[in-house]
């Protein structure tokens, strides 16, 4: 069985992933980079895609994934084993 990643992706205003060096304020550091800033997070599951709508904060994000990650666990419970 592949392993499952439910992971908290932070997300720019257009929706892209953000995957750089960002201020606390959520704006880059480095202002020449071409990135707009942090906007949302959005939680992506490997298997199901995107979970829910995107979050302001990531500590808004962090319930919905714990909430994704039980729903696996009760699947993969419930799954009778040969």
């Amino acid at each position: 069985m592949a392993r499952i990643k439910i992971a908290i992706d932070p997300l720019h205003a257009d929706g892209t992933v953000c995957t750089h060096a960002i201020k606390p304020s959520g704006k880059p550091r480095d202002p020449d980079s071409g990135c707009t800033g942090r906007r949302s997070y959005q939680v992506m599951c490997s298997e199901h895609g995107k979970v829910g709508e995107p979050h302001g904060l990531r500590v808004l994000a962090e319930p919905a994934q714990s909430a994704h990650r039980d729903e696996h666990r009760k699947a993969l419970a419930a799954t009778p084993t040969a």
